[in-house]
């Protein structure tokens, strides 16, 4: 036998025996081989995207389910999935709403396509296309001798849908703080808005917020008293669901600030406000629409302290202010907060779609008009030439012709 052959039975015989022994559902001659891409089941959903992956590939692999995850998300437990040994074989599922879509980094892809519209015309719609994949982790170490297993899926679904049955993800982050008084915990989060009254949040019509428009967002805490408040260092929006996306536009930072975007409040309250008018990303120019996420950097500073936080903006802080501190300014660490997809359509007319059809009422009224139009401009036609032949004939010219006549 072979080095090559001892090593693949080893490997065998050892996943065989760790299966029987955790009551796995797995047959050691069929299951006994690497994963392949048949071992990858996706049901595209009305509510959820699910993921069913033969387990016992997996385990001859020589890994764990909790080696799993979606889109390299290994140290996010939401992110990884979970055993389900009342099938053969043993499966691990994972289960993905499109009501929060991105949360594990999954990608939203808005293209154009030849299909049915709402009224069941042959139009071109907008399809929205949600992938990703499932894979292992990569051991801290030059070399492995464990193979590296990927997973890739997709689901397509026309934007309509996805938009009418989707909420805008708003992640939370925890932020501890350290006082006189011990440490608390407090949650951030952010929140998108209509309008200026800050009630009303956002909604996204089917087809996407037209450029220009203008959404309100604020950043709130909870379990959080009166000493202490909420201080956005910076804020900026990317095309995908990743805070640390390369690419990124920033809406305020320090002193720097985006023309169309407005900061109402900030670190004078336990709440920021601020503004901005949507946009694209010029990488979805093939796309007839775009996707925006928008993340803040945000800390909790003391009531007293947030001033001397806060950045110095054309003028000069106060000498004194500064020297007359008895101890530096109490702060929390950074934390992001992340809302979206802000979904955007970059022309005028994005949806392919022709206009409602009229009702029988309007239509009938419409061709009244048209044939009523028609039947004047006839008799007059007809009138005029009646006319001109009635007219007599002019007698012969005589006398000086005058000029002013043709």
């Amino acid at each position: 036998m072979t080095p090559t052959c001892l090593v693949l039975l080893l490997m065998s015989n050892a996943a065989a025996v760790y299966a029987q022994f955790n009551g796995y559902n797995c047959d050691a001659g069929f299951h006994s081989r690497f994963p392949g891409e048949r071992d990858i089941s996706v049901y595209c959903g009305v509510q959820t995207i699910t993921l069913k992956i033969n387990f016992c590939p997996v385990l001859f692999s020589g890994y764990t389910d909790a080696d799993l995850a979606l889109n390299g998300r290994h140290g996010e437990a939401q992110c990884r999935g979970f055993i389900n040994n009342n099938t053969f074989p043993t499966a691990v599922l994972f289960s993905i709403s499109l009501s929060t879509l991105e949360a594990c980094g999954n990608s939203l892809v808005v293209s154009t396509a030849y299909g049915a519209n709402a009224y069941g015309n042959m139009s071109l719609v907008q399809i929205g296309n949600v992938s990703g994949y499932i894979d292992t982790p990569d051991p801290p170490t030059i070399i492995s001798y464990l193979p590296g297993l990927l997973y890739k899926f997709s689901c397509s679904y026309p934007l309509e849908y996805l938009v009418n049955n989707s909420q805008l993800a708003s992640s939370s982050a925890a932020v501890s703080v350290k006082d006189s008084n011990g440490t608390f915990e407090s949650t951030l989060s952010m929140i998108l808005y209509n309008d200026s009254t800050f009630n009303q949040p956002l909604s996204i019509p089917m087809t996407g917020l037209a450029l220009k428009t203008r959404v309100f967002a604020a950043v709130k805490a909870t379990n959080l008293d009166k000493r202490w408040n909420i201080l956005m260092d910076y804020c900026y929006t990317t095309p995908s669901g990743n805070p640390n996306d390369e690419l990124r536009y920033d809406l305020f930072f320090g002193c720097d600030k985006d023309p169309q975007t407005t900061v109402f409040e900030n670190g004078k309250s336990q709440v920021g406000r601020f503004s901005f008018e949507v946009f694209r990303f010029v990488k979805h120019r093939h796309q007839k629409m775009s996707t925006v996420f928008l993340h803040c950097l945000t800390k909790l500073c003391r009531a007293d302290d947030c001033i001397m936080l806060m950045p110095i903006c054309g003028r000069r802080r106060r000498r004194d202010a500064v020297e007359g501190l008895d101890s530096p300014p109490v702060a929390s660490g950074n934390a992001v907060v992340t809302a979206g997809p802000i979904i955007t359509r970059s022309g005028t007319n994005t949806s392919g779609a022709p206009s409602p059809p009229l009702n029988p009422v309007t239509s009938a009224l419409i061709s009244g008009v048209v044939i009523l139009g028609v039947v004047c401009a006839a008799f007059f036609l007809l009138s005029l030439r009646l006319l001109l032949k009635s007219r007599p004939l002019p007698a012969a010219a005589s006398g000086v012709w005058n000029p002013g006549f043709k």
